[in-house]
């Protein structure tokens, strides 16, 4: 490939390997429900790879899999229709699940769209039929907290969410000293951050929606009052170009673009950073990455990790930035 020829959004063997994956499995449910409909070539256009891919599909499915996949001239059917067992849950399994698929969103090679249609299906065992059973399954962990374990917290606040419950918070501050304050909140999404969770609420003390680090949550409490999630509320249109999830300490959206060495270039292109990113490949090995984000401490923070290995092409104040950073880090090391 030539310098430069192909911009890809993400990409990498392992997001390769997913999207084969959730493919076979895509397969194997059209064919059970549209038995004799799908060829070959037919295959091939839906997925948008060759037949020769979709060849190699069904050897897996055949061979890998055991399965008997059959065809009559018209298209492929299984002699002996494989079926997923009907699984029901307790609440308290549905919530763990739902946490652990808010945890997947924030891994690389995670295809996001399945993960919502994942999660939305989680998300609708829990009718509002059925919230007294949902609360009585909870009613080992007290309605008022002041526990500083985050999955008590994490399990506090989906219940608000699902009941749509207001909740008094003790909340302390990354900035001011520390310091804490109550706050009444409407908890809108809880959102897994790198190794933190993140709670999107509306927040009466300051009259709009806020983000919340959950680990900053000192005490929280479930009140009778109710509220409503505002219809046009949109958490795309909440973060807009943000790198992470911190809105406030962000800059003006901006183009940034930067060139990775081969070894750190093959691990940027495994994950997917950012909606808006683009990936360049060189002969050489290096990869592009360019950017429509508005810049914030998490991202200077995240080029940091890689050292030598990048470059910054754009913008040109964020090279001074993170030179400046670089410098007060050596400092510390020479006079620790």
């Amino acid at each position: 490939m030539k310098k430069g020829e192909k911009a890809i959004k993400g990409g990498g063997g392992r997001l390769e390997e997913i999207r084969r994956t959730a493919r076979l499995l895509d397969i194997i449910q059209n064919v059970t429900v549209a038995p004799h409909r799908w060829t070959r070539k037919a295959l091939a256009e839906k997925y948008e790879v060759s037949e020769r891919q979709i060849q190699k599909d069904l050897a897996v499915i055949r061979y890998r899999l055991h399965l008997d996949l059959q065809n009559d001239g018209k298209g492929y059917y299984f002699k002996r229709i494989p079926r997923l067992p009907t699984i029901s849950y307790s609440f308290s399994e549905a919530l763990a699940l739902l946490l652990a698929a808010r945890v997947g969103q924030t891994l690389p090679g995670i295809d996001t769209a399945e993960l919502a249609s994942a999660i939305s299906r989680l998300e609708s065992l829990f009718p509002k039929e059925t919230l007294p059973m949902l609360k009585a399954v909870t009613e080992d962990i007290k309605e008022y907290s002041e526990s500083k374990d985050r999955v008590k917290k994490l399990t506090l606040l989906h219940q608000a969410l699902i009941q749509r419950k207001q909740v008094k918070i003790v909340y302390r501050t990354a900035s001011r000293g520390n310091i804490t304050s109550t706050r009444l909140i409407e908890p809108y999404r809880i959102i897994p951050y790198l190794k933190t969770w993140q709670l999107v609420a509306f927040c009466h003390a300051r009259k709009e929606i806020r983000e919340f680090n959950i680990d900053r949550i000192e005490k929280l409490e479930i009140l009778d009052s109710t509220y409503e999630i505002p219809s046009d509320f949109d958490p795309d249109s909440f973060f807009g170009n943000v790198w992470g999830v911190y809105r406030q300490s962000s800059r003006p959206v901006e183009e940034v673009e930067l060139e990775f060495e081969p070894e750190a270039g093959r691990w940027v292109a495994e994950g997917v950073w950012h909606k808006s990113q683009r990936l360049f490949f060189e002969d050489d090995g290096r990869v592009r990455l360019k950017l429509h984000i508005s810049i914030s401490p998490d991202f200077v923070c995240w080029l940091l990790h890689f050292g030598w290995r990048v470059k910054i092409l754009k913008p040109t104040w964020l090279k001074e930035e993170l030179r400046k950073e670089l410098f007060r880090a050596l400092k510390n090391i020479e006079n620790s």
